[in-house]
């Protein structure tokens, strides 16, 4: 006797389609972030701007923004990528209640609300204190490397574009009369039938070039000009490099090496790792983010941390300084310590007053001082950002969508954050 097995006919219709909610569990984080932008966010600056009547009507903004939001909870950051599981996943199907908006409309609706976008980080990190996720007892400070979306071999150096624009100059020139000297044997020979100015297609990006290096070299110039009004010195570096894919990026030291890249910052709460400020610089060191990050705790969540960790690219007389104002009981490095090592006291070495009484202060706690939290608050944060989400390549170019994009990552990884601990 045979085996019966369960039916299944590929060709088998629906009498009733199933709903959007009997597509994945009731539980999923689908279903969470859909509501939550539905019900808890208020997306007023999104729904304003939609005001003409005319025309075919667009994707509705609320369902867009909760697409966008689930996408980055999901790893998911590229148009394309988001067009496709639109039709390929349920639990997207879920959230769009199986609309499948095309790349482009995708792409246009990030780029459209950028800044909006970024602003809901604040509207999610609220919800997360609604839960009681948000304690501000411990806070931990770090940066972190992300890529640009530029290679680091479109970069040249201020003394390269100086040798290269007087190379390229020289060659356009060259290029230039001999383009002259044939356009006028080509009259001779054929008529003058064209108008003598049109340039030939091996011109072109050799100009496109110089027009590129001249401008970037007249950008750092300017940089330094400004920074000589602040006192600094008003020629550029000869080391001094310039991204032509995206000016604002800079080459920055990695774990990996050098890469073009943003530093990326986060102020962690310790309580349930919920991010609770971030700011992005292009500048390789964290010392000026820590005041930045400090006002960014103050003003999202309306007080400030009792106390702060953070390592020692934030440890300065100045920094110092400002934790002490404020009150915040500080844990920050004043250098390197070996592991498995107390951080020893040197009184040899000549340290600021508040810089040589915190590394006393770390030393007395050996290894119950509260700086060890600051490895098991920031960095797994940054390690789920990179590893789990995948986000190691910002997509949009130029610091200010740079930093919108960033705050979107992060107003995701809170989203996971309150969907786990309200499950």
């Amino acid at each position: 006797m045979s085996k019966t097995f369960r039916s299944w006919d590929v060709d088998q219709g629906w009498l009733l389609p199933p709903s959007v909610h009997e597509l994945v569990p009731p539980t999923h984080l689908s279903h969470f972030v859909r509501d939550t932008v539905r019900q808890d966010l208020d997306l007023s600056a999104i729904l304003g701007t939609y005001m003409e009547e005319r025309g075919y009507p667009p994707y509705h903004p609320v369902m867009m923004t909760a697409l966008l939001l689930y996408s980055y909870t999901q790893g998911v950051f590229s148009s394309r990528r988001i067009s496709r599981s639109c039709e390929e996943r349920v639990d997207f199907m879920a959230v769009t209640a199986l609309q499948k908006p095309d790349f482009r409309t995708v792409n246009e609706f990030r780029r459209r609300h950028l800044a909006a976008l970024g602003e809901l980080f604040v509207q999610v990190l609220k919800l997360c204190r609604r839960a009681g996720l948000v304690k501000l007892g411990h806070v931990a400070l770090d940066g972190t490397k992300i890529k640009a979306n530029a290679s680091k071999h479109k970069a040249m150096s201020y003394a390269r574009m100086q040798q290269a624009e007087k190379e390229l100059a020289e060659l356009v020139a060259g290029w230039l009369a001999r383009a002259e000297a044939e356009d006028e044997a080509e009259d001779q020979e054929f008529g003058s039938d064209r108008r003598g100015d049109e340039l030939p297609e091996w011109v072109k990006d050799k100009q496109e070039r110089l027009r590129r290096i001249r401008a970037a070299k007249q950008a750092m110039e300017k940089e330094a000009r400004e920074a000589s009004e602040a006192g600094e010195t008003g020629e550029p570096s000869p080391k001094s490099q310039r991204n032509f894919t995206d000016p604002d990026s800079r080459i920055m030291k990695t774990k990996d090496g050098f890469e073009q890249a943003y530093n990326c910052q986060a102020a962690v709460d310790r309580e349930h790792q919920i991010i609770v400020a971030v700011t992005t610089t292009q500048t390789q060191n964290d010392n000026a983010e820590l005041v930045k990050l400090l006002a960014g705790i103050k003003v999202n969540t309306g007080r400030q941390a009792r106390e702060i960790s953070a390592d020692s690219g934030y440890c300065s007389e100045e920094n110092l300084a400002t934790l002490a104002r404020r009150r915040i009981r500080g844990y920050v490095a004043t250098g390197r310590q070996r592991h498995g090592a107390h951080a020893a006291i040197d009184r040899r070495k000549k340290h600021g007053l508040r810089v040589a009484r915190m590394k006393e202060r770390l030393a007395r706690g050996g290894w119950n001082s509260r700086y060890r939290l600051r490895k098991q608050t920031v960095e797994p944060v940054f390690g789920q950002i990179k590893e789990a989400l995948g986000f190691r390549r910002f997509l949009l170019r130029g610091i200010e969508k740079v930093r919108c994009e960033w705050l979107m990552v992060c107003a995701a990884f809170d989203l996971r954050k309150l969907a786990a601990a309200s499950s």
